[in-house]
């Protein structure tokens, strides 16, 4: 029944351009029901963008850590085939049935970053093929103050920290450049753009990764391969910082007023890396801590 609303154009009144508008998207219509192949494309698109990550192969530095849980989760959610990593494949076990049991295709390695003839081989065997997207979520910890780091305690952290993502890089990144397709996520800190609290050597690496990413990033940008920066600070669930688990307790003045949560993270990434045209650049996610 037609209101009395003037606004409302009864349907004897349309216009010329109306009804031509009308006639062409029944003439679509009775053309797609003679194409059903159309279908199974249009079904490919929103799948794909449902999806972003479908048929590409992640490989998730560190997927033990608070962070790295819920990343799992937001790659499997994209589509991703996930190859996780931690210093015990056994111990992901669970998380690569819960992938699977979800139609991912996934895997699971065990090393310690600062072996590199074990990560030579681990990415060598890996059952997932190729990487396409490598996030580093690296970052081994050693909370002293500065005069109580010795020389070595330096130097392992750095190992781990930093020179293990040139070795990962190195090792991924010719395929993607040959590929056309790649996407390289380092997880940084705001310790690098502050000093943070944990320790010099920590800071110093996670700084170090900004430069790395810097160097690497136009050198191939023009074979489709993005290389960024996360830099999070106060997650809760990381035990980065002492009292970040309390509830209603803060380590450190946050402008938000609350810790950040992990998925908070995950999201974030997923967004950097889903985005072909940002690239060598440190996105820093600290609830307005550092004014970047």
């Amino acid at each position: 029944m037609q209101g009395d609303d003037p606004a409302v154009e009864p349907a004897s009144q349309l216009t010329p351009d109306h009804e031509m508008l009308v006639e062409m998207c029944g003439l679509v219509a009775r053309v797609l029901q003679r194409m059903p192949w159309v279908e199974s494309v249009l079904a490919a698109g929103i799948g794909l963008f449902v999806y972003p990550f479908v048929a590409h192969r992640v490989f998730l530095g560190w997927a033990v850590l608070t962070i790295g849980v819920e990343t799992i989760q937001t790659m499997r959610e994209a589509g991703a085939r996930v190859l996780l990593h931690g210093r015990s494949a056994e111990r992901l076990g669970p998380r690569v049935a819960e992938l699977r049991q979800a139609g991912r295709a996934a895997d699971a390695v065990g090393f310690d970053m600062a072996d590199r003839a074990a990560m030579r081989q681990a990415l060598a065997g890996a059952g997932i093929g190729p990487v396409d997207v490598l996030i580093h979520n690296v970052g081994e910890r050693d909370r002293r103050p500065f005069d109580a780091i010795e020389p070595d305690d330096f130097a392992r952290l750095i190992d781990v920290d930093l020179s293990a993502a040139h070795a990962l890089i190195k090792l991924v990144v010719p395929g993607m450049v040959e590929r056309g397709f790649g996407r390289i996520l380092l997880v940084s800190s705001v310790a690098a753009l502050n000093g943070g609290l944990v320790g010099p050597h920590y800071a110093a690496s996670k700084a170090a990764l900004h430069g790395l990413m810097h160097h690497l990033a136009p050198r191939v940008a023009g074979s489709g391969v993005t290389v960024n920066t996360i830099a999070p600070a106060l997650i809760a669930g990381t035990r980065m910082l002492p009292g970040d688990d309390g509830p209603g307790s803060l380590p450190a003045p946050i402008p938000v007023g609350h810790l950040g949560q992990p998925e908070d993270i995950a999201d974030m990434a997923l967004a950097m890396l889903t985005n072909p045209y940002l690239t060598s650049k440190v996105i820093t996610v600290d609830g307005g801590i550092y004014p970047a």
